[in-house]
């Protein structure tokens, strides 16, 4: 999966957003209100950060050593920093669902009604 590829998968998701909070360079996926996604363009590996379960954590970093490590620049327990080129893409598709679905799983009940 490419950028563009991954930009579209995000999007195609109900209620997401897309901008750049931070920089003109690190592109923010939300749900909600909450990032549940983010990635920086001007690095020369594709690698995107996501949410994810603690212990699934756990096993996804030793499973995948290397490719799917502590979350860069993010709370270490809840996200992970994913080596997109690395891994098998329907992992990635599945990891990017499993991201999104957290967030809205976290969000009030009334926020998850209206989205």
């Amino acid at each position: 999966m490419n950028i563009e590829e991954f930009r579209v998968y995000c999007l195609s998701k109900k209620a997401v957003t897309e901008a750049f909070p931070f920089d003109e360079v690190t592109l923010v996926f939300k749900v909600g209100g909450k990032m549940f996604a983010l990635t920086g363009l001007d690095n020369q590996e594709f690698k995107v950060n996501l949410k994810c379960d603690p212990e699934r954590s756990l096993e996804l970093r030793e499973e995948y050593d290397g490719a799917i490590i502590p979350g860069y620049h993010m709370n270490k327990k809840l996200w992970n920093t994913v080596s997109v080129n690395s891994i098998p893409e329907k992992l990635f598709r599945n990891l990017i669902d499993h991201s999104y679905d957290l967030v809205i799983n976290g969000l009030p009940k009334k926020i998850r009604e209206n989205l």
